[in-house]
């Protein structure tokens, strides 16, 4: 039986307003997905620098086709916060949403708060109405989607990306630590979750915390506009089918890279992306 193959794109941590070079890379990187005919992209918050209207108009443009095909599924992150505040713009009405793509159950988790409007207060929130309220969407998960947590803040310890942040985290200040609920949030989904995806931290990284029969993943895909490519997970029948690969901005993929379908679960080989 012939099966679809889909493919994930995880992008995070653009900062549209950071420079023109980041702005141009973005828009190429916009173009290489739709070339790879990727069939969702999640962006995991940062869309833009200092949290101005024009930077999150300047991501919109860029990355029309994909939201205007419905391919496109956004939250927040702090950087958002900052200037105009646009994290309503990008995320509006609960801090907890789900929604349902071709062979995906996306739960959207808002991890910034009102603290996020200040420049040296990055942390991330979770409460207790926020983890109840992702427990109530995970049980709405449809059998053979594969099921994602997007969320912008580590829910995990992470190296420090640079001096400034390894100085604060030796100074015990909070805006650089992983969630204070990041633990709480992972217990209470393992089983019922496939992958959780989220940035902030801008060196890629992946995490496997528990050893279930159902293993839960989280992977942090790093500044997609300082790397110049995004991280693809290729998934049927709500599995993920292979190792995750990177997408190159400058990249031309062929369509026997990534076939359309394929008889069960058996694919070629991909490149590790960690």
């Amino acid at each position: 039986m012939l099966t679809r193959v889909r493919k994930l794109a995880h992008v995070s941590d653009l900062h549209f307003g950071r420079s023109v070079e980041s702005d141009g890379r973005a828009l190429r990187l916009s173009r290489a997905l739709i070339d790879a005919r990727v069939d969702h992209v999640v962006v995991t918050g940062d869309l833009t620098h200092r949290g101005r209207r024009r930077e999150l108009a300047r991501f919109e443009e860029t990355f029309a086709p994909l939201r205007d095909s419905g391919r496109l599924t956004i939250i927040p992150g702090n950087h958002d916060r900052l200037g105009d505040d646009v994290g309503d713009a990008i995320m509006a009405g609960e801090r907890v949403q789900a929604s349902v793509a071709p062979g995906l159950f996306l739960v959207q988790v808002n991890s910034t708060g009102p603290h996020n409007r200040s420049w040296l207060t990055g942390h991330g929130r979770l409460d207790d109405e926020d983890l109840d309220a992702v427990d109530a969407v995970l049980a709405l998960a449809p059998p053979h989607h594969l099921v994602v947590l997007m969320l912008h803040h580590h829910p995990l310890p992470l190296p420090e990306d640079h001096a400034v942040e390894r100085l604060s985290s030796w100074m015990g200040w909070r805006f650089t630590t992983e969630l204070d609920r990041g633990r709480e949030l992972l217990d209470r989904i393992r089983g019922r979750c496939d992958l959780v995806l989220h940035g902030h931290r801008h060196t890629p990284c992946e995490r496997r915390p528990f050893a279930d029969v159902r293993p839960l993943r989280v992977f942090n895909a790093g500044s997609s506009t300082e790397l110049g490519r995004a991280c693809i997970f290729t998934h049927v029948g709500g599995s993920l089918l292979t190792e995750p690969t990177w997408l190159d901005a400058h990249a031309v993929v062929p369509e026997d890279v990534w076939p359309e379908t394929v008889d069960g679960v058996e694919n070629g080989q991909s490149q590790p992306a960690f």
